[in-house]
């Protein structure tokens, strides 16, 4: 008995421990947002208070990568600090039984006494179950819906009546009040700004339902007379730039297929409508109201002071720039480039600003080192602690990012296959399946519309971005 008591006493006094010097992390991922698509980020009209709140008492990143720009791999690398060469999810095709062996950070979390809970999209795999690392959990199968979802809570299918967005946010309130005597970690995966769609098993599209954006009824026409400020790289009638024959080629089996397919053309808002942008920064306020529901709740229970709060997105997405509009996995700034913002109240004098090149994969060691837990040796990610607290201008001098085209949701996109190593200045783009490579100078040319891969000045810069994007692939895979 008296043993029993002692164990109860010193369970109390670490849980003590844990509130008091163990700060709580919520990490938010907006699906498909860009990094530009909230009012501190650029967005012409579109208002965000919540996120622009956060991001001015905490750190804006401007320029995070995706280390893969789409969605099942990006999700697995966020949760793994690792390279989708290493974890092995490699595109959006179902992989329920990979995901539940994927060596996910918050496995570590509760070793050192996190409460850790999934609220909203997984989308690596279709179980119903729940996910290892996970006291708690909630999502939904695939894409899910927008209204009157059915949830998977637990295990547990549940009938549900609402708009996504808001389910997901009560449920990501009740989790905090319920976990507020003990540090918890919360991944927050919103299924907006994602259109309403359905993906099948093998990655493809299912062209019979309509990929609309679909707003909470409260914000419904909040935009509708807005226009959106366009990038110079903005094609409206859906050309490819000159000089990138890759995408030239992959536009030509483009047309043909939309001349021989109606579903097609209905699907593909070439040149991205002002309907579009309209709605999917109508279906971000439901984001951004989010946001401020979690702070305030935070602040509620007094744990504002206490809890690191980040907010990323899984890809970006195109407004018609070069020519794309659903093809997000493409290698352009749009698509690779990420929304980050972090609010670390643990740390005194955040740096308001950071420019240094950051990845995805980063996201694992930082929320690590924050809750004083070691990193792994399968972690390949970096902390962006030292940044965030200005100890570092950068943590690395280049970011590697690699995509699969293994699945065919669109056919025009297969055997596309790339690898990209960005450095401060160039953007070195390398073709898998083909001949072809792109350099961009992005400081000279942010919009990506001149290709300098002919460039005959530039031979001696291409072959030396080309050898270190050998060696990145080497080691993203672990050798």
């Amino acid at each position: 008995m008296k043993r029993l008591m002692l164990l109860i006493i010193v369970a109390h006094y670490m849980q003590f421990l844990y509130s008091q010097e163990t700060p709580n992390v919520i990490l938010i991922v907006v699906d498909d947002m860009r990094y530009d698509e909230w009012s501190g980020g650029g967005h012409s009209y579109l208002k965000t208070p919540n996120i622009d709140s956060l991001a001015i008492i905490g750190t804006k990143f401007n320029r995070a990568y995706h280390t893969v720009p789409l969605c099942s791999p990006n999700r697995a690398s966020i949760l793994t600090g690792q390279y989708p060469s290493r974890h092995g999810i490699i595109d959006n095709s179902a992989r329920d039984q990979a995901s539940f062996l994927l060596d996910l950070f918050p496995k570590e979390l509760q070793k050192f006494g996190y409460k850790t809970g999934h609220v909203g999209k997984w989308h690596m795999g279709n179980s119903p179950e729940p996910r290892p690392g996970f006291d708690y959990w909630i999502s939904f199968e695939g894409q899910g819906k927008v209204f009157d979802p059915v949830l998977f809570e637990n295990g547990i299918k549940l009938k549900t009546n609402g708009y996504i967005t808001d389910l997901l946010t009560d449920k990501s309130v009740d989790f905090i009040k319920r976990n507020k005597e003990n540090p918890f970690f919360l991944y927050v995966a919103h299924k907006g700004i994602h259109p309403e769609a359905r993906q099948n098993d093998d990655g493809t599209t299912d062209l019979s339902i309509p990929k609309e954006f679909i707003p909470a009824n409260r914000h419904l026409g909040k935009y509708a007379h807005e226009i959106f400020e366009r990038s110079p790289s903005y094609s409206p009638d859906a050309k490819a730039d000159r000089d990138k024959p890759v995408i030239e080629a992959a536009f030509r089996l483009r047309n043909e297929l939309l001349n021989e397919d109606p579903q097609w053309e209905k699907s593909m808002d070439l040149g991205v409508s002002e309907e579009s942008i309209r709605k999917r920064s109508e279906m971000m306020l439901s984001i951004d109201e989010s946001v401020g529901a979690i702070v305030k709740t935070l602040k509620e229970q007094k744990l504002f002071e206490h809890t690191i709060i980040i907010v990323t997105s899984d890809n970006g997405y195109f407004f018609g720039e070069h020519g794309f509009s659903l093809e997000r996995r493409m290698p352009y700034e749009e698509s690779i480039k990420s929304p980050l913002i972090v609010f670390a109240p643990t740390i005194k004098n955040q740096v308001p600003e950071v420019d240094g090149l950051t990845l995805s994969i980063d996201l694992s060691a930082t929320i690590l080192e924050f809750a004083k837990i070691p990193k792994s040796n399968t972690i390949q990610g970096l902390s962006l602690v030292p940044l965030i607290s200005g100890k570092k201008l950068k943590i690395r001098d280049h970011a590697f990012i690699e995509y699969f085209s293994n699945e065919k949701p669109f056919p025009w996109t297969a055997q596309m296959d790339y690898r990209i190593l960005i450095t401060d200045q160039f953007k070195y783009l390398k073709w898998l399946r083909s001949e072809n490579s792109e350099l961009y100078d992005l400081k000279n040319d942010p919009f990506e519309q001149k290709n300098l891969i002919n460039d005959s000045n530039r031979k001696s810069l291409i072959k030396k971005l080309h050898s270190k994007l050998r060696k990145e692939q080497l080691k993203a895979i672990g050798l």
